[in-house]
């Protein structure tokens, strides 16, 4: 594992954002887009951690996490549904299909929990008994496994620039996806999320929930996109800890950036309003988690890449040939 220490000085370093010799360029929140020819298309995955629909600071090695693990993870589930990686030229990119996304989020829960707006947990605990379509009983309490996994879909940052909620009836009833591709696309989130618990449990871990993306090729498949069971995608819980922890009423130990997420809500933050200034060591700390539940599920020592990642990123794109010498 890389030090505590050595987080701390790559601070500076990690990689807020890229500026390749290429034009086309389109930026989210995490990740960049570069149109290539022949209908490929070139992602980078910066550093950036974002939460509450906002970006917040910027994570050494968390780009390389998210590209390099979601790459597994779509090895993992190819069976499943195909999906849109064809390789990856540099720890923190990947070439793909170039794709039509579908316009809505789709949300996979195991277990009711979360702290933002959109969260089950968030909602029932405000009193709601009908969310997302669902009809919840009084008396759960946070972090309770449901009876089965349930979709709780949403648009894609909506007029607020926040996700908005949807019920799956809604995703048909709103013109958003026709019934036969909303039905297919619920099909394989549900099996990829099971396939994704199935993982976890051998790595020791409890997949809680994620979001899936996908979308639709030239020759009209649906295919699997973005990323797949990362630490910002899912939430990921320690699995022999997890029972003892919510029967003494205990935050679950979690490997992804909940923890983010739990420190800004202490301090009132769910977001709107001025972002609160954080300590360096709670994004040093954050990197450690996502470098930990990389190896964890992989079962494979993390390979730092090298700082800085743009012109590491030129000179495995020109070995690449997709950048002229």
């Amino acid at each position: 594992m890389i030090s505590r220490e050595k987080l701390l000085e790559l601070l500076p370093y990690a990689c807020g954002e890229t500026n390749l010799p290429l034009t086309g360029k389109t930026v989210g929140k995490v990740r960049e887009w570069y149109p290539l020819p022949d209908g490929k298309r070139l992602i980078v995955t910066t550093d950036r951690l974002s939460a509450f629909d906002r970006i917040l600071a910027r994570v050494p090695y968390k780009g390389q996490v998210l590209n390099q693990l979601s790459a597994w993870w779509f090895d993992q589930t190819r069976h499943l549904i195909p999906n849109h990686l064809i390789s990856l030229p540099d720890p923190n990119a990947a070439i793909v299909t170039e794709v039509e996304p579908l316009l809505v989020e789709v949300i996979v829960r195991g277990y009711i929990s979360g702290v933002t707006t959109t969260a089950l947990w968030y909602r029932y605990n405000l009193g709601e008994r009908e969310i997302y379509g669902y009809t919840f009983p009084d008396g759960l309490r946070k972090n309770e496994r449901l009876p089965e996994p349930i979709i709780t879909p949403t648009t894609k940052g909506g007029p607020s620039g926040h996700d908005e909620r949807l019920t799956c009836a809604e995703v048909v009833s709103k013109g958003i996806l026709d019934a036969d591709t909303w039905e297919q696309v619920q099909s394989a989130a549900l099996s990829i999320f099971k396939r994704g618990q199935e993982l976890a449990q051998k790595a020791g871990l409890v997949l809680v929930d994620t979001k899936y993306e996908f979308g639709r090729a030239p020759d009209g498949r649906i295919l699997l996109i973005d990323e797949v069971h990362t630490p910002d995608s899912s939430r990921f819980w320690k699995a022999d800890s997890y029972e003892s922890r919510f029967a003494a009423g205990l935050e679950p130990e979690n490997f992804d950036k909940e923890f983010v997420r739990i420190a800004y809500a202490e301090r009132g933050y769910r977001g709107d309003g001025e972002i609160p200034s954080m300590p360096d060591e709670l994004w040093a700390a954050a990197s450690e988690r996502y470098i930990t539940i990389y190896e964890m599920l992989t079962g494979e020592t993390f390979a730092p890449g090298v700082y800085p990642v743009n012109e590491r990123l030129v000179d495995g794109l020109r070995k690449a040939r997709i950048l002229n010498e």
